[in-house]
């Protein structure tokens, strides 16, 4: 906990929550990349992370999340998401 605490004093624009339940979990192949999405219950953002190796699915787990508001355009249209940081589970 002490490392989360020095990362948001450090990094002001970086969010904590914890005990968040995943409602979906999707991993796809980009490049030399596995780039995963998870949809939190109650929020409607997506939350996206990558990995060099696939990760387990974690629907329906209770994650700890540590992430920064992103946005990303796509079409011409700005998407808002979370870039996730550190993610764990509860």
């Amino acid at each position: 906990m002490k490392k989360i605490k020095k990362l948001l004093e450090k990094h002001p624009n970086l969010v904590h929550s914890e005990q968040m339940k995943v409602a979906s979990h999707v991993q796809r192949e980009e490049d030399d990349w596995f780039v995963n999405t998870i949809m939190l219950e109650d929020v409607d953002v997506p939350f996206k992370f990558r990995r060099k190796k696939p990760y387990k699915s974690l629907k329906g787990a209770l994650v700890n999340v540590t992430y920064y508001p992103q946005t990303e355009q796509v079409a011409g249209i700005d998407f808002e998401y979370m870039k996730v940081v550190r993610i764990r589970q509860s």
